[in-house]
């Protein structure tokens, strides 16, 4: 049986193959047009995934005892240089830093896939590789569907990597929320149960996704990769499915202010 790890890397890859499709296709001016991302552009959200890549293969070459831990600074250089580029050559460089990301991952042997604890160096301890590679999803399928968002407003998450994501922020990732939820102190506690799914949204002192049989409060009709989105500060009016809606004690604008994004 593959490993949650392992189904995430085939994500990330598959995530890698559907984007490098489409970049090389987009024009000068669509890679300098908005993107799904407040306030970035195509081209800023592929540096952001490439330097991301950069900086997520010295890690995961740390961990494998390939490399030495990157030192202080390290990060900030590899932003400056992507940041110097142009449109075209942070598409580009995109391109080639990610396939060298993915391919790394899938080298990992799938008997280190279980065993192997990933630093990342702002959490307070390392992260199984399933965690870690649910991180880099987290950032590769939204700034993915930033880009094509960018060219196609009704753009969708892709579905296989919104039910990973699902699963990974109701367990391995679950502190994600509490970052990025922001639930108004003002309101009561609410339960907003993910139409024709088990997951239910939790919102009290902070947010979290669940599948506990909890008596729901309120039900968001859409499909999944909608609440993942929404989840994750994408699901605001101008990219909201026809139909989507939420009942009950808290509307979709709440939660979208709920969850404002990053």
């Amino acid at each position: 049986m593959t490993s949650l790890a392992g189904r995430t890397i085939a994500a990330l890859r598959s995530e890698h193959d559907a984007l490098a499709a489409a970049v090389p296709a987009l024009t000068t001016d669509q890679l300098t047009g908005p993107s799904g991302a407040t306030e970035w552009t195509v081209a800023d959200v592929l540096s952001h995934l490439g330097s991301g890549a950069e900086i997520n293969l010295a890690t995961i070459r740390a961990a494998l005892g390939e490399a030495e831990k990157p030192g202080p600074g390290f990060n900030q250089g590899i932003w400056d240089r992507w940041n110097a580029l142009g449109p075209q050559d942070q598409a580009a460089g995109w391109l080639a830093s990610d396939e060298a990301l993915v391919a790394a991952l899938e080298a990992i042997p799938a008997e280190r896939h279980d065993e192997l604890r990933v630093d990342m160096g702002f959490l307070p301890e390392p992260l199984p590789l399933a965690g870690y590679t649910a991180m880099r999803l987290s950032e590769v399928a939204l700034h993915s569907w930033d880009v094509r968002a960018g060219v196609d407003p009704a753009a969708p998450l892709a579905e296989p990597s919104a039910q990973l994501l699902a699963e990974h922020l109701s367990a391995g990732i679950s502190f994600l929320l509490g970052f990025i939820g922001k639930p108004a102190a003002e309101r009561g506690e609410a339960v907003v149960g993910i139409d024709k799914t088990a997951y239910r949204i939790v919102l009290a002192d902070n947010a979290r996704l669940t599948t506990e049989d909890l008596p729901v409060t309120a039900t968001f009709d859409g499909p999944l990769e909608a609440a993942i989105r929404l989840i994750y500060g994408r699901l605001g009016a101008a990219h909201t499915p026809a139909g989507v809606d939420v009942t009950g004690n808290i509307t979709l604008d709440e939660l979208r202010a709920t969850f404002p994004g990053f």
